[in-house]
Formats: structure tokens, C-alpha cells, sequence
């Protein structure tokens, strides 16, 4: 019928890569759930992913910059703000563009699953849980204490993607390297202090000490 649309095809040697993907992805969980008893740490499973979702990294951060509207912390919030944008940005458009399907086991329970949120390909989390990783390492340097919980949380928020069968191995590793990609972009745009404290002083309509307006 001509104007039907017509199903995307995939190209065999894509397609053999993304079968083998599945069947790691199958063995992986199977071999982990010998050493871990899943159903018991589901609830951990579900406590990182929200630790990682969007929505309350983008609520929480809004609302630490209002509540610290501190002008020595202004270029670093604006930044990460910035950053977690980008990151949106980023997968939305390459899980609409790839469409790929989350796991059969994958259970219909995730936090504001929205638009091309439904899509697997790449891992939101994964990129999400390394670029915040990647910013406070690289970019805003905590002190080095800090350094272990931030790498630990990150790997348990790649795991548990695939232990909580919310993606397939490819999609975690495809997150993994778009974070760093988006800390190192990030880095290359950096906004200074001026600019960084007149965004602010746009979005909250105050103006904050320090800035070029401020005498």
C-alpha cells in the first residue's frame, strides 16, 4: 500500500552484533544472579536507579543552586546544570534516531518513562552516573576522599542497569563512553565565573555578588 510506512531494516552485520549483545547480555545476568540474590537486592537495584534518573538529578540540582545561591559556587552549578542539559539532549536524540527495544525481561515499573526514554540504546544512567563522576574528578575536583564513593556509585548505577534487566551490555557501554564524551565536551565549552553568575542572575531574576553588574 502505497504511504504505509515501512519497517526499518537493520543490516545483517549490525543485526549479528546486536544478537550476540542479547545473548551475552542473557548470560551475564544468569552467571551474576549465581553470586547475588537478586530479588532480594532489587530494592538496592531500584534505590540507584532513582539515585540516577533525571528527574530528581534535574529537581535537586535546581533547587541546591536556589537554596546555595553562594557566588563561589556558581560557575561549578551552572556548569553541571549545563552538562545534565546536554546529556538529555544527547540521548533523546540518539534513542529516537536508534530505537532500540529494552530487554524482554524488562519489567514496565521505571521512574517517568517518557517519549524515547522507552528506548534501551544508549544507556541514560550509564551516561548520566560517568559524566557526574567525570565532572567532579576532572572538571570541579573534590577532595580525593570523595573519589571511591563517586567511581563505586557509578559502576553500581552501569551494573545494575543490566542486572535490573533495564539494558543490554552495548547500551551500558555506549552510555559509559557518551558520558565521558560529554564531560570532556563540557570541559571544552566551560563557562567562566562572569558568564556563569550572569546565567544565574538571568534565571533567578537576582543578582548575585561577584558578577561584572555588581559594584
Amino acid at each position: 500500500m502505497s504511504g504505509s510506512p515501512t519497517k526499518r531494516k537493520i543490516p545483517p552485520a549490525l543485526q549479528k552484533i546486536l544478537d550476540y549483545d542479547v545473548y551475552c547480555t542473557k548470560k551475564f545476568v544468569l552467571w551474576a544472579n549465581q553470586f547475588l540474590p537478586f530479588r532480594s537486592l532489587r530494592i538496592h537495584y531500584k534505590a540507584l536507579e532513582i539515585s540516577c534518573h533525571g528527574i530528581p538529578w534535574f529537581a535537586c540540582w535546581l533547587a541546591f543552586m536556589w537554596v546555595w545561591s553562594d557566588h563561589t559556587l556558581v560557575q561549578m552549578q551552572i556548569n553541571m546544570l549545563l552538562g545534565l542539559i546536554l546529556d538529555v539532549v544527547f540521548i533523546a536524540l540518539i534513542k529516537a534516531y536508534t530505537r532500540r527495544r529494552r530487554p524482554q525481561a524488562n519489567t514496565d515499573d521505571m521512574l517517568g518513562q517518557l517519549g524515547p526514554d522507552k528506548f534501551s540504546f544508549p544507556s541514560g544512567h550509564a551516561s548520566r552516573a560517568v559524566y557526574v563522576a567525570y565532572f567532579f574528578i576532572n572538571l570541579y575536583s573534590l577532595p580525593i576522599i570523595f573519589y571511591p564513593p563517586l567511581l563505586a556509585w557509578a559502576t553500581s548505577i552501569c551494573l545494575s542497569r543490566v542486572l535490573l534487566n533495564r539494558h543490554h551490555l552495548l547500551d551500558v557501554f555506549a552510555g559509559v563512553a557518551l558520558g565521558l564524551f560529554e564531560g570532556w565536551f563540557l570541559g571544552m565549552l566551560w563557562l567562566e565565573k562572569d558568564t556563569a553568575t550572569w546565567l544565574w542572575s538571568s534565571l533567578s531574576d537576582e543578582k548575585l555578588d561577584g558578577g561584572e553588574y555588581h559594584v
